[in-house]
């Protein structure tokens, strides 16, 4: 009786506030490491990471330079069978283990360098990435003014080729006949000219970046973007200050509000004279060139830099959901909300350039530019058109530091989990706050070299099925198999032999990048690939066992700590091997299943051991199941 009383009493000491007792209640909060708040949360933060800088400025780039309408065939190709399977991949892969880009490799610790590897894109990204908010953020404050500064040809960095569409001087008081006169003056002025460089041009060059004559001549430090800099990484901090707890509530904002300033200037641009003509130029199929090669290369590509596979990111997200949660369902709509978001930008874009392309009467095609050319220098000067110009100004550079915001967090965080998640002590989790520091003062000091007058030339194993059935409720689809197993590496492999075959020296306009620093790109490049089999080197190394393939064979098995993170979620194989008395207290199906998988570790086990001559023993052997 005594016995019972004691069970009872623990029982409902267990019993969290607000449950009923003799329901069954579900604890699924990672206490220790922290949860999302909601769903919504890792939803939200997810789009924002996925959805950046890139679906403004380069996927409107590749689909007029790639055929129009054309592209979207393979870019919604390379999205179903590589970016989807891939994103499922990777958003299961951290929810499971409720670790980040490190801690996941437990599965197989030989391929934690590919988390290293991770860790330095992250870095590389999350330092120039910045770099471009801060530019934004430079524009943002530059457009609270009556007039914008890259409007006319007549302030002291213009050159003599600079030819504004609106003229050398501002016209308050003209009508709006004399307006319009004025205007197809100066537009036919700039058609007859041999050679023209627009007011947005030349202030992003020669004013915003004043850049320096070669690479190797660093300059000096530009005071306002350096200015600007400080303050993009102290956004960032602020946001990340609490981790997910904070991240996940600014993105509410920073994940929406770009769609709102999105759909006022499409409002406002289809409205406009000739976005019919840029509209029809973005989706004109050329069905010629779907048998180009580059083509499918370059949908490929942006569906990676879209998507952010491979960083780190999604693995790092997903890391903070709940175990049960249904990942899949996340990894479709996220995905398939990200690539949309794509298109519609792209509409966007492309009603302003076709308004400009009518104002300058030229093609479409040589007003559109790719990467930051088309936010700094394109765009800029069609906001110029615009009337309230500084209004539309603010509201489209605002929504670039939005956009780069959502991305920049989850680059942050992915560095900072990883290394929480590896110290792992408990003094570390509780001060995580001043890891998230650190990263952000180091990254800006990283940064500060591309303030410089030289910044611009810088910047330009199948057995997991089970664990996801086990964390779903319900297997993986066959398509989702097929992708992980054959297709999707027959992708990414294509990708990497095309670029190799297609490299081309890097070129700015008609600067030829020198060779030395050619070898520091390529050095940068390598770097995150060579983690992967220097740490593969030492593991094998650091391996028990009396030849290679025995060394090899165990630094491939898993981690005795991997598995769910919670111990209620440690079923099946990952539950600690129970006695006898245990099992014959269980119905007798959950008890035939036990000894069923008990029989199958045991005899791994003994294989194992056979394979490797006696050298190791059960006690320090990983778990071979996993």
């Amino acid at each position: 009786m005594l016995t019972q009383n004691l069970t009872m009493q623990r029982q409902f000491n267990d019993i969290p506030n607000g449950a009923v007792p003799g329901e069954p209640v579900k604890k699924d909060e990672n206490s220790r490491r922290g949860n999302w708040g909601n769903q919504i949360e890792f939803v939200l933060t997810s789009v924002g990471y996925a959805v950046g800088l890139g679906n403004v400025w380069r996927f409107p780039y590749l689909c007029y330079r790639n055929g129009g309408g054309a592209f979207m065939l393979p870019y919604f190709i390379m999205l179903v069978f590589c970016g989807i399977p891939l994103f499922f991949l990777e958003l299961s892969f951290g929810q499971f283990a409720s670790q980040g880009c490190l801690g996941v490799w437990k599965i197989s610790p030989m391929f934690k360098g590919v988390g290293y590897g991770m860790m330095v894109v992250s870095t590389y990204i999350g330092i120039y990435y910045n770099v471009v908010i801060c530019i934004a953020f430079y524009y943002f404050f530059m457009s609270m003014t009556n007039l914008l500064p890259w409007t006319y040809c007549n302030n002291p960095w213009n050159t003599p080729d600079c030819s504004g569409v609106l003229g050398s001087s501002p016209r308050f008081n003209a009508s709006l006949a004399n307006a319009t006169t004025s205007l197809v003056a100066a537009a036919s002025e700039v058609v007859n000219r041999t050679k023209r460089t627009s007011p947005s041009e030349e202030y992003w060059k020669h004013y915003v970046l004043n850049i320096s004559d070669d690479i190797g001549n660093f300059g000096e430090v530009r005071l306002p973007i350096l200015g600007c800099l400080a303050v993009s990484w102290f956004v960032v901090f602020l946001c990340l200050i609490k981790g997910v707890k904070s991240s996940g509530k600014v993105v509410y904002f920073t994940a929406t509000f770009p769609y709102l300033v999105l759909t006022i200037l499409f409002i406002r641009g289809i409205t406009l004279d000739g976005a019919i003509n840029g509209i029809k130029f973005y989706l004109t199929p050329q069905w010629q060139k779907v048998l180009d090669a580059k083509v499918w290369g370059d949908a490929a590509s942006q569906i990676f830099y879209s998507l952010g596979c491979a960083w780190g990111g999604l693995i790092t997200m997903a890391s903070y959901n709940k175990f049960h949660n249904n990942c899949f369902r996340d990894s479709i709509i996220i995905s398939v909300t990200n690539c949309a978001t794509s298109v519609y930008a792209g509409f966007v874009i492309f009603s302003i350039l076709g308004f400009m392309a009518h104002n300058l009467n030229v093609p479409v095609s040589e007003v559109a530019d790719h990467g930051p050319g088309l936010a700094f220098v394109a765009y800029p000067e069609a906001l110029t058109l615009l009337p309230i110009s500084p209004l539309w100004s603010l509201l489209f550079f605002f929504m670039l530091i939005l956009l780069g915001l959502g991305t920049q967090f989850c680059l942050l965080e992915t560095l900072v989990t990883a290394v929480v998640d590896e110290i792992g002590t408990d003094w570390i989790i509780r001060n995580k706050t001043v890891v998230t520091l650190s990263v952000a003062v180091v990254g800006f000091l990283l940064g500060v070299p591309l303030t410089t007058q030289v910044r611009l030339y810088v910047i330009i194993k199948m057995n997991y099925f089970k664990d996801v059935e086990m964390m779903l409720g319900f297997p993986p689809p066959l398509f989702f198999k097929v992708c992980w197993r054959f297709i999707s590496p027959l992708i990414i492999s294509f990708i990497l032999i095309f670029t190799v075959i297609q490299y081309k020296p890097i070129k700015y306009n008609n600067y030829v990048y020198p060779g030395w620093s050619l070898a520091i790109g390529f050095s940068m490049a390598l770097s995150s690939v060579v983690c992967i089999p220097i740490y593969a080197l030492y593991k094998i190394s650091r391996s028990p066992g009396a030849t290679f393939r025995e060394r090899l064979k165990f630094a491939c098995m898993a981690d005795p700590k991997w598995g769910p993170a919670l111990q209620e979620h440690r079923t099946g194989r990952y539950a600690p091997m129970a006695s006898e008395d245990t099992v014959e207290a269980r119905p007798l199906k959950e008890k035939e299943e036990l000894k069923d998988e008990e029989k199958e570790r045991k005899d791994e086990i003994s294989l194992t051991i056979q394979g490797s001559n006696g050298s190791t023993n059960t006690h320090n052997h990983p778990n071979p199941s996993a």
